[in-house]
């Protein structure tokens, strides 16, 4: 069973920065690709990062590209999006997502970018 736990996020001002981290347990996070998705309120939940398992390949939505990264720990099944230059649009609960034949999503973690 995989459990995933968000944290880091909270409230910043346009501009600001926040780093979310998502830690793991079981022994699948070192063989999986994980990654971010995002759900602002009224919206339809959005892809953002996505991460392989080795973590040497990214994939970024166009709406982030430039402006956040998504790293990954397989030492201590972690893997953090540190996002810079945010946006109030950015405002949403980012989820982390271990993606397989089966997916296991986080609870979530609140964003708030105000203007």
């Amino acid at each position: 069973q995989v459990q995933l736990v968000e944290s880091g996020g909270g409230l910043v001002q346009t501009g600001g920065s926040l780093r979310l981290s998502c830690a793991a347990s079981g022994r699948a996070f070192s063989s999986a690709t994980m990654a971010w998705f995002r759900q602002a309120p009224g919206k339809e939940r959005e892809f953002v990062a996505r991460i392989s398992w080795s973590g040497l390949s990214t994939y970024y939505a166009d709406s982030v590209k430039g402006r956040f990264t998504i790293s990954k720990n397989n030492a201590n099944n972690t893997v953090n999006l540190q996002m810079n230059s945010l946006k109030p649009e950015d405002t949403a609960v980012y989820y982390c997502v271990l993606q397989g034949p089966n997916s296991y999503w986080g609870q979530g973690t609140q964003v708030t970018v105000s203007s």
